[in-house]
């Protein structure tokens, strides 16, 4: 888990963040952003295919002083002029540099509000990803981060308020993690056509020296209901193992008692964690029913007007069965350990084999059968193909020749939840 140093900030550097927002508001509303500009990439990332079905692409959004950065910012949207009501969803921040986090996507939450009609943003903040900037770390003041954070997400809409396809009147903020902290944020202000907030999981851990990150979210939110203007809805689970239920109802109880407009839900043990129920596949289930029911409390869209088609996935073969080890073309002694290992992981989930004894599997996230080929073929040096997806087996290819020893490969798993589970 990423640590910050400790800093104590003063009341008046929070006030001078407030004012930064209001600056930031107020521009939304009397000044237009002339355009973007498309820079060099400046992050490593594996990146997954453009998906075209949801007409996919990636733009630069100005922000910070005088439009100073570039925010790396996913567009999706439905087919047609528009004007569409508009979502941003904000990510949450892995452990680490955040100049190397991925660029972040929220595939599943942004094809089910497509398919309603609405044009998806999913900015990445400054500091993360491709985007320019640098990242602001206020420390163990969370309080300080989050509205940190939220001016970015000012800059987001102020931009989309510029674009004749965006319904300036009709926008919903939605943030996981890191990015749920920045969401209530900023909900402190009255944001023109910004109608609800949607909290999945949100805050900030802190395992610095000193900082007792807990009290501090505890502050931090009881300051952001104090100053609230904007309804939200809180969705966190009981398996969560960043926030526990404990700790969320002290959040959810500063924020409403301070004035706050909250609702929160809290549903049950989600997978092995759910702090990623935004990032699995199997997550819409679980968040979509609460989210139509406030989106219909703040005037928003719920029914779906578009199709988007499915994805063909790889084709279930005859050749074993999905737990038959022995069966696994070319592994090496620990290659079939790691196969053993990868039956009892979480679906969606895919491993990949080559025919050097290279081999990976990938859980949860988006497409992990893409993820688990790409990163095959980074190891191996020769091409990858996928033996099982899920619970069967999709292999094409020949068997390993008896009496053939694979090459010893070593392990390149990917995390689950890739899609910003930590904050």
């Amino acid at each position: 888990m990423h640590s910050f140093r400790q800093s104590n900030l003063s009341g008046a550097i929070i006030r001078t963040a407030l004012t930064h927002l209001r600056r930031v508001a107020h521009r939304i509303a009397t000044f237009s952003v002339v355009g973007f500009t498309l820079l060099p990439a400046l992050a490593i990332e594996q990146e997954l295919p453009i998906d075209f079905r949801l007409n996919e692409h990636v733009i630069m959004i100005p922000a910070g002083a005088a439009n100073s950065a570039r925010l790396q910012t996913t567009v999706f949207r439905p087919n047609g002029p528009g004007p569409f009501p508009l979502l941003v969803i904000n990510h949450g921040k892995e452990a680490g540099d955040p100049r190397y986090q991925s660029r972040d996507r929220f595939i599943f939450m942004a094809t089910a509000f497509v398919k309603r009609g609405y044009a998806v943003l999913v900015p990445m903040r400054q500091g993360f990803a491709n985007s320019t900037g640098t990242y602001a770390d206020h420390g163990c003041n969370m309080t300080a981060n989050g509205m940190a954070q939220a001016a970015d997400v000012l800059a987001t809409i102020a931009f989309a308020r510029t674009q004749p396809w965006i319904d300036e009147q009709r926008i919903i903020i939605a943030g996981q993690s890191y990015g749920g902290l920045a969401t209530i944020a900023l909900g402190t202000q009255a944001v023109p056509g910004v109608r609800g907030l949607i909290n999945f999981a949100g805050g900030l851990r802190d395992d610095g020296a000193g900082c007792d990150w807990r009290a501090e979210l505890v502050r931090a939110f009881g300051v952001y209901g104090e100053a609230n203007k904007v309804p939200s809805l809180w969705m966190y689970g009981i398996n969560d193992s960043l926030f526990g239920p404990d700790l969320v109802a002290r959040m959810h109880t500063a924020f409403v008692r301070a004035g706050g407009r909250a609702r929160l839900h809290e549903f049950g043990i989600f997978k092995r964690d759910s702090h990623g129920m935004l990032a699995s596949r199997d997550g819409e289930k679980i968040w979509w029913p609460e989210a139509e029911r406030f989106l219909q409390q703040v005037g928003m869209p719920t029914r779906e007007k578009y199709v988007v088609t499915q994805l063909p996935g790889p084709v279930r073969t005859d050749f074993a069965r999905v737990d038959d080890i022995d069966a696994v073309p070319y592994l090496s002694e620990q290659g079939r350990a790691a196969y053993r290992e990868y039956l009892g992981k979480m679906t969606p989930r895919a491993f990949a084999v080559s025919a050097s004894g290279a081999w990976c599997w990938a859980e949860e996230g988006e497409e992990p059968d893409t993820r688990a080929l790409a990163t095959c073929a980074q190891k191996s040096g020769q091409p990858c193909q996928l033996y099982s997806v899920d619970d069967y087996v999709v292999w094409q290819g020949e068997p390993r020749a008896p009496g053939a020893i694979a090459a010893t490969a070593g392990s390149d798993t990917m995390a689950a939840n890739a899609e910003g589970a930590a904050p």
